[in-house]
C-alpha cells in the first residue's frame, strides 16, 4: 500500500497554495475554500486550517503568492526593456493578465465582497516594492519617485478595473478590447521618456 508523502510545512504551503491558484483560475474565487484545496492536494481540512487560519487566511496568501510571482515576472520583463529586449507593452500585459488571466482582480474583489477589507495590501506591497527596486537611478530624485509611484497606482487600478468590467465597458464605448491596455501603454511610455530620454528609444 502507498504511503502518502511527508512534506515540511514549506512545501505542504506551496502546494496548497499551487492548488488555491489552479482552482482559482479555473472556477473563480468562489471556489478557494478550505475544503476544495484540502481535497485537491489531498490533505486534511485540519492542515490547512493550521497553515492558513481560515478561508479569509488562505485568500490573503494566494493574493501574497499572486503578487510575488507575477511581480517576478513583471520584473524580468522590465529587465529585457532595458537591455532593448522588451518593452513598455509587455509590462502593461503582463500586469493586466495577472489581474484578469492568472484571477488576481476576481480574488481581491472576492475578499472585499466577503468583508477581507485589507485584501489588497499583498498585492499593492508587493508591486510597491517592485517600483522601487526597478526605478532607474534617473528616476530617484523626488520628482521620478513620484512619477514611478502614480504610474503603479495608475497601471493597477486599470488593469483591476479592465479585469472587473474592462470587456463589457469597451463594447458599450464602441471601443477595441485593447483600449485600456493601450492607454497604459502610452503613459508607461511618455512617462519614461519624461523620466529617462535615453532610455525611451530603444
Amino acid at each position: 500500500m502507498a504511503t502518502r508523502k511527508r512534506l515540511s510545512p514549506e512545501e505542504s504551503r506551496s502546494t496548497a497554495l499551487d492548488a488555491a491558484r489552479a482552482l482559482l483560475i479555473e472556477t473563480g474565487p468562489q471556489s478557494v475554500t478550505l475544503k476544495a484545496v484540502s481535497a485537491r492536494v489531498g490533505r486534511t481540512h485540519a492542515n490547512l486550517l493550521h497553515h492558513f487560519g481560515s478561508a479569509s487566511g488562505l485568500q490573503r496568501a494566494l493574493a501574497a503568492h499572486l503578487a510575488q510571482t507575477v511581480c517576478e515576472t513583471i520584473k524580468d520583463a522590465v529587465r529585457a526593456s532595458r537591455a532593448g529586449l522588451g518593452s513598455p507593452r509587455e509590462v502593461v500585459d503582463l500586469a493586466f493578465d495577472a489581474f484578469d488571466k492568472e484571477g488576481a482582480g476576481g480574488l481581491a474583489s472576492w475578499m472585499l465582497l466577503t468583508g477581507n477589507e485589507d485584501a489588497l495590501d499583498p498585492i499593492i506591497e508587493t508591486i510597491h516594492e517592485l517600483v522601487d527596486e526597478i526605478a532607474p537611478e534617473e528616476a530617484e530624485d523626488h520628482r521620478g519617485v513620484m512619477a514611478m509611484h502614480e504610474n503603479t497606482l495608475t497601471l493597477v487600478l486599470l488593469a483591476l478595473g479592465d479585469a472587473l468590467m474592462g470587456k463589457a465597458l469597451s463594447r458599450a464605448l464602441n471601443l477595441p478590447e485593447s483600449a485600456a491596455r493601450d492607454r497604459a501603454e502610452a503613459l508607461l511610455t511618455d512617462s519614461i521618456a519624461s523620466i529617462a530620454p535615453e532610455q525611451c528609444c530603444d
